[in-house]
This record gives structure tokens, sequence and C-alpha cells, in this order.
């Protein structure tokens, strides 16, 4: 593996993209889909096209119905449904609030040779281009199904994949490639960390602060759980396990919210805190989790032992696998291939493409953008890039074509 930190800009391209491809970006990023909000209408929209196209839609809703996933599929020349390749994205973007926009988010603008909005590298330029790219797609015989993925949330835990990855296999279709269309610059991505998501909630007994005796104060054990998860992250920046190919070669962790306590002369009756941990491929999650279970076990018996009715819970809130770089290589080459980029890089952030490898999908990372404009404010994808997408799926097209080549056992 190429021991890069985050995937390299690729060389500048100087195609534009496609008129369409562009006029799909567009429509997309224009749905608010911010995780909080349901993305029922862009998936519609998706719907709708691929109907258009005489390709049957797949509709997955969320347990609540309020969201969905897509789920569509190009027959082989033989009818096959079942095999081929899979092209996967992500329908949900994350927040706007309060970031100083130049523009609307979700009025997307094109400026200096850049798509801006939300979603527009992450990831909606990648779906654009596919959904752009329908009438070749459809303009030759394929030795293997091509299959399209779009799922919901994606940036709270990738709830959506799970439950579309259990209707598929219901179904009996299990595609034999995936390709992730998460912004790497168009270069290959075989390796990510994983990203376990979890919530600690202490409830203790609330009393007047000058009788700190009668009460039990959660925020003051919620500290002792938030101090060891900081040291357990100091433990792996210094004695490991390392893993170089990565910009951060450790598995690291942080706690990112905090909420508790009524006011300041008052013991706090109750505290949560969010916490993430992101392990490198080497490194187990379940070790992780067990130790951070441990000490937070050794903090319930002393909590309970000041009353039995204070307690210390901790839930789950997304578990998503990384991306192991072992294995399967189809997908890899095929990558390297089509785009003409021999490079095998890994991320530090995580995508579905960990959860498509553990249901039995070979799968790599590569889409249009960078990161570097991710989640922020004047998010934009350079238009070029989408060319370069363009140009992948031209080549994806091309491999699938039945007379250029034989399916794949």
């Amino acid at each position: 593996m190429t021991p890069t930190t985050a995937p390299a800009p690729a060389a500048p391209a100087t195609a534009d993209p496609s008129a369409a491809a562009l006029a799909w970006a567009k429509t997309l990023v224009s749905f608010d889909t911010t995780s909080r909000n349901s993305n029922v209408a862009m998936i519609q929209c998706i719907a709708d096209e691929l109907t258009a196209h005489g390709i049957t839609p797949l509709i997955v809703p969320s347990p609540d119905g309020n969201k969905a996933n897509l789920f569509a599929t190009i027959p082989a020349h033989d009818g096959a449904v079942t095999g081929g390749i899979m092209l996967a994205g992500h329908t949900d973007v994350v927040p706007v609030d309060g970031q100083a926009w130049e523009s609307d988010p979700f009025t997307p603008e094109v400026r200096e040779g850049r798509l801006y909005g939300r979603g527009t590298t992450d990831m909606k330029a990648f779906s654009g281009a596919i959904l752009a790219f329908l009438p070749e797609f459809l303009s030759r015989p394929l030795a293997e199904p091509l299959h399209f993925a779009w799922t919901y949330d994606e940036e709270v835990g990738c709830h959506g994949a799970v439950v579309l990855l259990e209707e598929l296999k219901a179904r009996g279709i299990h595609p034999r490639i995936g390709f992730v269309g998460e912004p790497t610059s168009m270069r290959p991505v075989s390796a990510h960390k994983s990203s376990q998501l979890y919530r600690v909630t202490v409830s203790g007994i609330a009393a007047h602060s000058s009788m700190t005796s009668t009460g039990v104060n959660a925020i003051e054990y919620a500290a002792r759980a938030i101090a060891f998860i900081r040291s357990l992250a100091d433990e792996h920046r210094l004695t490991g396990p390392f893993d170089q190919t990565f910009v951060v070669p450790y598995t690291t962790a942080n706690v990112g919210v905090v909420s508790g306590g009524a006011a300041v002369n008052t013991v706090a009756e109750k505290c949560e805190f969010e916490f993430e941990f992101r392990t490198i491929p080497g490194d187990d999650p379940g070790s992780v989790i067990a130790r951070i279970e441990e000490t937070l076990a050794g903090l319930r018996a002393e909590i309970q032992q000041e009353n039995p009715a204070a307690e210390i819970r901790m839930d789950s809130l997304g578990k998503v696998p990384g991306l192991n770089p072992d294995g399967q290589r189809d997908a890899l080459a095929l990558a390297q291939n089509l785009t003409g980029q021999a490079v095998e890089e890994s991320v530090v952030y995580a995508t579905e493409a960990g959860l498509f490898q553990q249901a039995g999908i070979d799968t790599v990372v590569c889409g249009p953008g960078s990161m570097d404009q991710g989640h922020t404010a004047n998010e934009y994808v350079e238009l070029t890039q989408i060319a370069a997408c363009e140009d992948f799926l031209q080549a994806l097209t091309a491999h699938l074509s039945t007379t250029e080549r034989t399916p794949q056992p």
C-alpha cells in the first residue's frame, strides 16, 4: 500500500463536465438532505429518472418511513441481476448551522471553475454524474449487471446502508464489486478507519449544593469517564499499534458533546456525553470498547454505593467498520485500471465501504472532489473533478461491454 496520508490531488484535468452531469449535480444539491431531514424527495427524484429510462427502482424505507434507500440494477445481457458492479453513494449531508457561507448552501453556484453548495463534494457530484450517464450505461449490452445504491443517514452512523444490505440479502442480490464515490480526487482508496459512536448517560441525585452529601453529582462521574477515554486516546497515540499509511497512524478517540447540570448551586442530576473512536484496520474495535465498558462498570459500582438509584448507561449510536486492504483485490485493480491511477491509498474518515466489504462485496472508495472541502463552509467540487468522474464511468461502461470482455465468475 502506498504510504500516503490522504488522497493526493489528482493531476489537473482540462476537460469540463458534461452539461447533464453539472445539471444533475445542481439538482441534487438543491435538496436539503441534512441528516435531520427527510431525503424522500431526493430519492423520488432519482427514482423518477431511473423509471424514465426503463430501470425499475427498489425503494427501501427506514423503519420510521421518514427516509429511504434506493437500489436499482441494469441487468446483464443474459438477464443476470446478481454479481456485477455497484456504484454507491449516500444522499444525506452535514448541517450548515453556524457556518459563514458566501452563497445559499442549497442554491448551487458555479464560480471560477468550481461548483459550490452543501454536498457538492460529499457526495452529490458523484451521484449527478451517474444519473447523467444512464443513457450511456444503457447503450450497450453488459457482461455483468450494473447496480446503483443510494442510502440515507451515512453521516450519522451509516444506518441506511445496514437496512439496505439486509434487504439485498433477503432478495439474493449480491454485487461482486463495489465503488463508493466519496471524495478521493478519483484516486483508489483501499483502507479507512472504523467509526464507533456512543452516548454515555450518567443519572445522579439532585440536591442543594449546600448539602452535597445528600446528592450524587452526575457531572463528576461523567468527567471521570471522559478523562479515561482521553487517557485511552493518549495511550494509542504514544504506544500504538501504528499504521503509517494513515495521516494519523493510530486509533483515536474524541469526546465531542457534553451536556448536564441545571445550576451552579445544584448537585447535577444528569450528565450526558457523546464520544467516538476510530480504529486503524489492525486494531480491534471490540477490545477498545471492552476497556471503556470495564471502566464504566467500575464507576457504576461506585456511584451506586453513594445511592442505589444512580446509574451509568452507554448506548451505541453507530458502528461503522473500517475498510481493510487485505483480502480480495479485484475492486482495487479495476479502480486502478479505470482511473489510470496505479496507486493504493488510505483515508482517516469512515465510509459505507467497510459495511459493504463486511457483507462480502469487494469494495474500494473512489470519487470526485477532496474531503478537504467536505463539511466546510463554501463547500465546492472542482468542475474538472466531475469531468474526471465521467471519464471513470465511460471506462467502466467500456469494461462492462460484452464486446470487450467476458463476465467474471
